[in-house]
């Protein structure tokens, strides 16, 4: 007797057909599983033997095989118990085949009959939208399944309830999607003392999505200051939630189906591997600046982390994606992240501050410095210095603006921004920061004045052509947030002072 059960194989965020077929024949007692599998589904045969167990049944005494077809496809991960439970039981006759024909099966067995919860349910749900069948996951992911905007959802708590459910002895709730609560009412703008420069820059930077670094000294604020760019960025649209959950169910980080409308803000430590950064491993897994996709990557005393680590940021900062190739694995993740970095001007911290800096200064700075490549230099939008915070700042009672006033800002000329793009047909553009080629020039209508002094300061300081048209995105971010239709010379002068810095003049 063969039975089939539709269910599916990952390849990074691509989800892959997999015919499930199982057959009870005549034979030596055993249990199969061919179609490439990994130890994990090689070790699946006893926990669904277990599972059935529960029920109250046993196995019959003949030989089981199970194929994964297509058999050349390499298949992992343990959501394939669920599907296989499910075919055997198909087999015994417990089970009608028609039932679960029209759905894609995916889950976890527990040794009694418990169905746990798996990674990427998200994309298997958009997957099975798309192929017009339903679902048959967790019931702690029923949630996570809904925003796929998938109706028909069997979110199974255990083995035996989908058994029940499918004989009309009980009816499982359909599953009801549910948003993650804000994890930013800690953090406000208003917190930060002092240092208004640096929050202008931060809202010029939150306004286009461009890259920026901070340069300052040992508690002068930088760390606190990146930790609250996103409480004035933007919410995620549906769609882009959508993409960035996507890519946290597959790395197993979103917790109880909720999704998130806030942008990510990764912050990984500066002894992290090249693979834990761009994404890898023997799986293919993705890697932070995947996981900071539509949202912030903070790295923090930037000239710690490995050089060749920091190198390899430069291909997906341009591209907004990121390609990795494996023996068994060859996949794409999305990797559209702001980039917000953080050092010290040398070793020490101190360079320029009468009294600490050390006995090195300033050959230890020349040294500390060169760590970051003039490439990756080149690659972002604003440099600027993070002076130490004054006692006076310190001891003044009075705050500043708060986040939401400055958000308010941000997202005013974030729709600024939107409304040019879609008047240039290019609505798959968001921010500034993407502007390429003739549109760029289109977008900033500069005036004759305004193109003599970026060219004559491009020519004085040997401007890269990335660097001039940063420079340019800049600009027209600036102008955005004073709701200037053209980008004039006041707009260019400030862009400047906030771009250019070459590394010997960090400090």
């Amino acid at each position: 007797m063969l039975s089939r059960v539709n269910t599916i194989a990952f390849n990074g965020l691509e989800t892959l057909d997999v015919d499930l077929q199982l057959q009870i024949s005549s034979g030596l007692p055993a249990f199969n599983i061919v179609g490439l599998p990994d130890k994990t589904i090689a070790e699946s045969k006893e926990r669904v033997r277990a599972a059935i167990n529960s029920l109250g049944v046993e196995l019959p005494a003949k030989r089981i095989t199970v194929n994964l077809a297509p058999a050349d496809l390499l298949k992992e991960g343990s959501h394939f118990d669920l599907p296989i439970a499910l075919a055997l039981l198909a087999g015994m006759g417990i089970v009608n085949q028609e039932d679960v024909a029209d759905y894609i099966v995916i889950g976890e067995l527990g040794l009694d009959g418990a169905v746990m919860p798996i990674n990427g349910v998200l994309p298997v749900a958009i997957h099975a939208n798309r192929k017009n069948k339903g679902l048959i996951c967790p019931q702690t992911q029923g949630s996570e399944a809904v925003w796929s905007g998938l109706k028909d959802i069997i979110a199974a708590p255990s083995l035996i309830s989908l058994l029940n459910h499918f004989k009309g002895n009980q009816r499982l709730p359909n599953p009801i999607a549910k948003k993650k609560k804000s994890e930013l009412t800690d953090l406000d703008m208003a917190d930060v003392k002092g240092q208004e420069t640096a929050k202008r820059a931060l809202e010029i930077a939150a306004a286009g999505a461009h890259n920026l670094l901070m340069v300052g000294t040992p508690g002068a604020g930088k760390s606190m200051l990146a930790s609250r760019l996103v409480t004035i960025l933007p919410p995620l649209t549906t769609e882009e939630a959508l993409e960035t959950c996507m890519i946290h169910s597959i790395a197993g980080e979103l917790k109880n189906g909720e999704l998130s409308f806030e942008r990510p803000f990764r912050d990984p430590h500066h002894n992290a591997s090249t693979p834990a950064l761009i994404g890898g491993g023997r799986k293919g897994v993705p890697g932070e600046i995947s996981l900071a996709h539509n949202g912030v990557l903070f790295l923090d005393e930037l000239p710690e982390f490995n050089r060749s680590t920091l190198e390899a940021l430069r291909q997906p900062l341009e591209t907004g994606y990121v390609s990795i190739s494996r023996v068994h694995c060859h996949t794409q993740y999305p990797a559209r992240f702001q980039l917000i970095a953080a050092m010290n001007p040398c070793k020490c911290g101190y360079l320029g501050q009468n009294g600490q800096e050390c006995s090195r200064a300033p050959k230890c700075a020349e040294e500390y410095q060169s760590k970051i490549s003039g490439p990756l230099m080149d690659r972002f939008d604003m440099n600027i210095q993070v002076p130490p915070v004054s006692p006076w700042d310190m001891s003044d009672v009075k705050k500043g603006e708060t986040s939401e006033q400055i958000r308010k800002r941000v997202i005013a000329a974030r729709q600024i921004q939107q409304e040019r793009f879609n008047k240039f047909g290019k609505p798959d553009l968001h921010t500034n920061s993407q502007l390429r080629g003739d549109l760029l020039e289109e977008a900033t209508e500069l005036d004759k004045d305004s193109k003599d002094l970026l060219v004559n300061f491009a020519a004085k300081m040997k401007m890269s052509a990335r660097a001039y048209n940063r420079t340019l995105k800049l600009a027209r971010t600036i102008a955005d947030l004073q709701n200037a239709k053209k980008v004039s010379k006041v707009h260019i002068a400030e862009a400047l002072s906030y771009r250019y810095v070459a590394p010997s003049k960090l400090v």
